[in-house]
């Protein structure tokens, strides 16, 4: 796998560009950006698995080598996230749940909001399964959504 750079491909299905930016050989980021960077190489072996599920591939990223930079209270929210199965949507007080978290805590379930909209990896940590905002653009979790519904 490579070491580190920018890897992006436009995709039809989510009329955006997958971009992933990679250290170490761990996935830093995912955006969908506009358009492909000029300094953006297109072969990635996990962009290669995003197109195949893009393709109706059933993957859950889970073995995903992923880098979380995040705070430690926002890590286990996204580790939840992470376990959502396939083709599901659930609620965010769900999640709260499943991360330990006191669904009925109005500061843990902020927690849980903030944890999704900042989550750096979209896609590999799905948070287009929850019924909140998170770090994917509205569009293209309704088209991930789709994609898992077949």
């Amino acid at each position: 796998m490579e070491d580190a750079g920018i890897y992006a491909r436009e995709s039809p299905t989510l009329d955006s560009v997958v971009q992933l930016g990679v250290v170490g050989g761990r996935v830093i980021n995912v955006s969908f950006p506009d358009s492909v960077p000029e300094d953006a190489e297109p072969d990635h072996p996990i962009l290669d698995r995003i197109f195949d599920y893009l393709g109706g591939a059933e993957d859950h990223f889970d073995d995903a080598p992923v880098a979380l930079t995040v705070p430690t209270d926002q890590r286990s929210v996204l580790e939840a996230t992470r376990n959502v199965p396939h083709g599901e949507t659930i609620s965010v007080e769900r999640l709260a749940r499943l991360a330990g978290l006191d669904a009925d805590d109005e500061e843990d379930v902020r927690l849980v909001e903030k944890a999704l909209r900042e989550n750096p990896v979209p896609l590999l940590i799905p948070d287009h399964r929850i019924e909140a905002t998170g770090a994917t653009p509205e569009d293209v979790a309704a088209a991930l959504r789709r994609v898992e519904q077949g």
